[in-house]
């Protein structure tokens, strides 16, 4: 299992959509959260429109700290073929949730700020400036932490990274490019070729090749049926 299922099961296995209750780098301001947001309007009562458009007429992050935010996000789920938590605007989603729901927006930016800090002691720089061996290699020890040797701020961030984490893999796999990468269909119409033989030889039980013709014929599989007034099916 690579990093990438691995990262699935965790979050999958024990947050479910829970989290939503409680590459490249580009800046994204209010605008554009609303823009991206403004999409899923349909349904909303005329309160719930107008909640929003308090929340999109705020910035709770920097363009700065969305573009922290962004480059944290990618590192944690880098983009492959189906796509990249740009193309599924996770950058947007965790602006909104932290604006939507105040209690997250404390604790990021806590961490945001406090990941500079670390990476300015260590490597003299900023986060977004270092190399990206060197910021797995932070998020390797805080996301796989040994409790006998953490300290309160390292504890903290252990905390914080579990919410980036959840909230980047939330927010990836219930877009659209997420979803194709798990390769859900939803409900799609198949083909049913009747109860399979074994089962039916389990009962003793077989078709009728008439009632095969009339009812597993795929190529009338559009057809409607038509029944006597006896209530015969007759095609």
């Amino acid at each position: 299992m690579d990093r990438r299922d691995s990262l699935k099961s965790i979050v999958f296995g024990s947050i479910g959509v829970g989290v939503l209750l409680e590459g490249c780098v580009s800046g994204v301001d209010s605008k554009t959260v609303a823009r991206s947001m403004k999409k899923f309007n349909y349904g909303r009562t005329q309160s719930e429109k107008d909640y929003d458009r308090l929340l999109f007429s705020k910035k709770c992050f920097s363009d700065n700290e969305i573009k922290l935010i962004t480059n944290i996000c990618n590192i944690i789920l880098p983009p492959n073929e189906y796509g990249s938590i740009v193309d599924a605007e996770v950058p947007e989603l965790i602006e909104f949730i932290a604006k939507d729901i105040p209690s997250y927006e404390s604790p990021i930016k806590k961490g945001l700020s406090f990941l500079n800090k670390v990476f300015k002691e260590k490597y003299s720089k900023n986060f977004i400036d270092c190399s990206d061996i060197q910021k797995k290699e932070y998020f390797d020890l805080i996301a796989y932490p040994n409790p006998e040797f953490l300290n309160s701020d390292q504890d903290d961030m252990v905390k914080w990274f579990t919410i980036m984490r959840n909230l980047t893999m939330t927010g990836y796999y219930t877009s659209k490019v997420g979803i194709n990468e798990l390769g859900y269909k939803g409900n799609v119409p198949n083909v049913w070729d009747g109860v399979p033989k074994d089962v039916l030889d389990q009962y003793n039980l077989e078709y009728e090749q008439e009632w095969i013709n009339k009812c597993i014929d795929q190529s009338k599989r559009n057809d409607i049926a038509v029944w006597d007034e006896n209530g015969n099916l007759i095609s």
